[in-house]
């Protein structure tokens, strides 16, 4: 029957919830979740939709816990996933425990000889990961990162290809003054042994989120690609930091200069640069429109 509501089941709703979860901006799921929870006034169905979306929205956005114990600080990130909630810091060789849904991390335990890269490898991926932290400290006041070997781990020494990635998570937020922003990087490094080349990878990605009597939020990604030589795990290392800092300087300045140019330009351009007629309109001389007459006429009136 036409005009009907139609009661959606617990399923739809819960997708819907998982939905509004996963596009929370940066430091706000919880803020949504809270809110959630009342409007579906259903503990089953919200537990159900916190559980499923949590982990993924956590990964994503590469949220940063500190691990108990005074072992520092962990990523949660797909690179360091192990199994169930386990994440790997290579820097501490620790394993978090994470629980997502209250994003805390819970336990730590030592990694396993097997989780961890051999020592050639470790010893690449830990020379990159000291510049990496240099370079982080000096361009993100608030930021973390980590180096993952994700291929190769296993490499015992030279003569065979092995890939690292580093990752860069950066968030500022500030509820109270209706603002938040976050700045994620990833950089894929593949070590070629063989033609003795490092090729990069990287995908970055801005995000911001104003909402003090409105709400206006920016996405922004972008990728580029660059390489060096394959070096010693000093020197590379150096290499890959440098141009990691130039990539991601040459977007910021990109970014900043278009946001300079809004109002002379990107505005000016949304507005109609001549009316449907495509004439301008004579403002010297408006005498000659009478908008009584001119109704007049289309109506008939008068005749």
């Amino acid at each position: 029957m036409a005009g009907e509501e139609t009661e959606l089941s617990d399923k739809q709703k819960k997708e819907i919830a998982k939905w509004f979860l996963l596009n929370a901006p940066a430091g706000e799921i919880q803020y949504v979740a809270k809110d959630l929870k009342s409007v579906l006034n259903n503990d089953d169905v919200y537990d159900e939709a916190a559980s499923e979306a949590f982990p993924v929205y956590n990964k994503s956005h590469m949220i940063c816990l500190e691990m108990p114990g005074r072992f520092g600080d962990v990523l949660v990130t797909s690179y360091g996933e192990l199994q169930g909630n386990e994440y790997l810091d290579p820097k501490t060789a620790q394993v978090a425990i994470v629980d997502h849904v209250k994003q805390v991390c819970t336990e730590v335990r030592p990694a396993t000889d097997e989780e961890l890269p051999t020592p050639y490898v470790e010893e690449y991926r830990c020379a990159l990961e000291a510049e990496m932290l240099k370079y982080v400290s000096e361009a993100y006041p608030k930021g973390s990162c980590s180096v993952y070997c994700i291929n190769g781990k296993d490499v015992e020494g030279p003569g065979y290809d092995f890939e690292l990635v580093a990752v860069i998570s950066a968030a500022r937020l500030s509820p109270q003054n209706f603002c938040t922003g976050s700045w994620r990087s990833i950089w894929n490094i593949e070590c070629k042994d063989d033609i003795q080349v490092l090729e990069l990878k990287g995908k970055l990605q801005v995000g911001a989120h104003y909402f003090e009597e409105g709400n206006v939020q920016l996405d922004a990604k972008h990728e580029c690609r660059d390489s060096t030589m394959f070096q010693s795990p000093d020197d590379g290392a150096i290499a890959i930091a440098s141009l990691i800092r130039h990539h991601e300087t040459e977007y910021l300045a990109s970014l900043e200069a278009s946001y300079l140019n809004l109002p002379d330009a990107t505005f000016k351009d949304l507005r109609r640069k001549l009316p449907v007629t495509r004439t301008l309109f004579p403002w010297h001389s408006t005498s000659q429109f009478n908008l009584t007459r001119e109704i007049s006429k289309e109506l008939g009136i008068g005749k």
